[in-house]
C-alpha cells in the first residue's frame, strides 16, 4: 500500500490533518451534537466559518468534545474564516481593520484564543483585497492564527498578493474532486509552496446536496454518471465516499468531509487502510470535467 501523510504542512511551524470535519450546512440544532461525535470519533480537525452561522454552537461542540475525550486545545486544529463582504449582494468589502474585529468576533463565538487556520473565504474584496491580506498577516504575527491562507483563489488573485510583495498564502481551500481537478491552479500554487485543501470532495456522489435548499450546479452529465466509482470502491471493499475521500489524500489534499451518521464519521475518517492503485488513479485522471459545481468565484478581474 502507498504511503499518504497524516498531515500536510502549512507551514515551518504548522501542520494540517489530513482529514477534517465540515461544518458547512450543519445547523445549529445539529452542531454541538454532531462537533462533539466527530472528536469521539477521532477527528482532530473541524472547519468552520462565520458565513456558515454556526460558530457558537462548533465552539460549544469543540468543548463539550474535548473535555469528554480528555483532550487539550492544543490536540486540536480548528480552521475557521473571514466572510470578505460581496458588493454584488449589497454588502461592503471589510477594510483591514474590519477584518481584525472579524476574527475576533470568530475567536470570541468559538471560545478560543487563537485559530489554527484563518482563510479569507473568497476573492470578493476587490480594491480591499490586499488590505484584508495584509490583515491576516497581521493576525498571523499576533498569534491569533498559526497559518493563514484564502480560498476560492484562482491563479490572478495569487498573483495578486504575490505583485505586492507580499507573503503568501500558506493554503488555498478550493473545490476538487475527481470532476474537479483543477491542474493548472494546482501547478501555480505548488511554484509558491501554498497547500491545496480540497472542499465538496463527494460532489460525485448521487446524493451530494440532494436535501432540499441544498441545490447544486451538478449537470445533468454528471447526475447520470453517478455509479462511476461504485465498482472502483466495491474492489477496495469501501464506500464511494472513502474513495473519493482517499483519492484527495493520496493526491496530498486535506480533505473536509461532513456527515452527521456517527458510523460514516469513522469510515470517512478510515482513509489509509487502503490505497488507490495506479491504474484507477489513471482513470481518474481522465475524470476532470472543469472548474466545478459547489462555488463560483465571479469575475477574477475584480
Amino acid at each position: 500500500m502507498s504511503e499518504v501523510q497524516t498531515t500536510f504542512t502549512l507551514n515551518a511551524e504548522t501542520a494540517i490533518p489530513a482529514v477534517g470535519f465540515g461544518t458547512y450546512l450543519i445547523s445549529n440544532e445539529d452542531a454541538e451534537g454532531s462537533i462533539r461525535s466527530a472528536i469521539a470519533a477521532g477527528y482532530r480537525h473541524i472547519d468552520t466559518a462565520s458565513g456558515y452561522r454556526n460558530e457558537e454552537t462548533v465552539g460549544a461542540g469543540i468543548r463539550k468534545g474535548l473535555e469528554a475525550e480528555g483532550l487539550a486545545r492544543a490536540d486540536l486544529f480548528i480552521t475557521a474564516k473571514l466572510w470578505p463582504g460581496n458588493p454584488a449582494w449589497g454588502d461592503a468589502p471589510k477594510t483591514g481593520t474590519q477584518t481584525i474585529a472579524e476574527c475576533d468576533a470568530s475567536l470570541s463565538r468559538l471560545g478560543i484564543d487563537h485559530v489554527d487556520l484563518y482563510l479569507i473565504h473568497a476573492p470578493y474584496g476587490g480594491d480591499l483585497r490586499l488590505e484584508q491580506w495584509r490583515a491576516l498577516l497581521d493576525l498571523q504575527a499576533s498569534g491569533k492564527a498559526r497559518a493563514v491562507g484564502v480560498s476560492n483563489f484562482n491563479e490572478s488573485h495569487l498573483d495578486e498578493i504575490a505583485l505586492a510583495g507580499l507573503p503568501m498564502p500558506d493554503a488555498n481551500q478550493i473545490e476538487l474532486h475527481p470532476w474537479s481537478q483543477k491542474p493548472d491552479l494546482l501547478a501555480h500554487m505548488a511554484s509558491h509552496d501554498i497547500a491545496p485543501i480540497a472542499y465538496s470532495s463527494l460532489v460525485p456522489l448521487s446524493t451530494w446536496r440532494t436535501e432540499p435548499g441544498q441545490e447544486s450546479a451538478k449537470t445533468d452529465e454528471m447526475k447520470a454518471d453517478g455509479t462511476a466509482f461504485q465498482s472502483m470502491a466495491e474492489k477496495y471493499g469501501v464506500s464511494e465516499a472513502q474513495l473519493l475521500l482517499r483519492w484527495g489524500v493520496q493526491n496530498g489534499y486535506a480533505v473536509l468531509p461532513k456527515s452527521l451518521n456517527p458510523e460514516r464519521m469513522r469510515q470517512n475518517l478510515d482513509l489509509f487502510s487502503f490505497a488507490i492503485d495506479e491504474a484507477d488513479m489513471a482513470q481518474m485522471a481522465t475524470m476532470d470535467r472543469g472548474d466545478g459545481v459547489a462555488w463560483a468565484s465571479g469575475d477574477p478581474s475584480k
